[in-house]
């Protein structure tokens, strides 16, 4: 790899993993439009680097969920329950998205897509309202159908359904902290299944460099998965120094900036 790249990418992998222990939020609406950008300069064929852009952004989950995970289930907040109980529909969710749906889809759609949800999760950092818990949790052909939607969404953005699944366990009545560190806990499975799915829907296809296995960009990968790992502790550390209300706000519109930046990307699939 190029050195600058390489270089890039651990300031990336520093950011992300920052932010993501900060604000609480997955890395994904970051590493998506940045690493974009990245194998763009990298010349990876224009109907590849959104693919393998999204698709790098998720397997990095696979690191940063576990010490994610570490530090809300030694503080009580992960619901072990929950987890076990939407598990089984976010599987089947992440294997449809990451292994059929995905692969269908062309560049300027996933791009477009992208950017809708960033857009919308930017909206709702700024309005920071959080749902009115209106009902319980539902039985298990409820949780299978959230759970498989939560997996699915998350498959086509390439994040860890943070965005999705905080206000879903809010409206069911989890309290926040329980909420979030659940959702944490769920960031494994929903990596893990569309992770199967990316490297299997890409295997064998044509003009992959060899440094792809299906969709994924494994050095890419082990660089931002190992320096993420050991900066989210850090901003889990600053959020009880940082005004964190206030960095939220400056985040949203920094996601706006990137949303308006993967919709041009659409825009140029579709006609350039």
């Amino acid at each position: 790899m190029d050195p600058l790249f390489i270089v890039a990418l651990v300031i990336l992998g520093c950011v992300t993993g920052f932010a993501a222990g900060l604000l609480g939020i997955g890395g994904g609406m970051l590493l998506v439009p940045f690493l974009t950008l990245l194998l763009t300069w990298q010349k990876l064929s224009p109907e590849l680097i959104v693919h393998t852009a999204i698709a790098t952004s998720m397997a990095s989950i696979l690191f940063t969920s576990v010490s994610s995970v570490r530090a809300h289930n030694s503080k009580g907040a992960v619901r072990w329950d929950l987890v076990i109980a939407l598990t089984p529909g976010i599987l089947i969710g992440g294997l449809i998205s990451g292994g059929a749906i995905f692969a269908a889809l062309k560049t300027g759609w996933l791009a477009l897509f992208f950017a809708i949800f960033v857009g919308y999760s930017a909206l709702q950092m700024l309005r920071d309202k959080k749902p009115k818990a209106a009902r319980q949790m539902p039985g298990p052909a409820g949780s299978s159908a959230a759970g498989g939607t939560i997996g699915f969404v998350s498959g086509l953005v390439g994040a860890g359904g943070g965005f999705i699944s905080v206000p879903f366990l809010l409206w069911c009545n989890v309290p926040l902290h329980q909420a979030v560190g659940t959702s944490a806990a769920l960031g494994f499975p929903i990596a893990f299944a569309n992770t199967i799915g990316y490297i299997w829907s890409g295997w064998g296809k044509e003009g992959l460099p060899p440094e792809m296995i299906g969709y994924i960009y494994w050095p890419a990968l082990l660089v931002l998965g190992s320096v993420s790992i050991l900066l989210a502790p850090i901003g889990a550390k600053a959020a009880h120094k940082l005004p964190v209300k206030t960095l939220k706000r400056i985040f949203a519109f920094l996601l706006f900036g990137l949303a308006t930046y993967m919709s041009i990307k659409a825009y140029q699939s579709f006609f350039g």
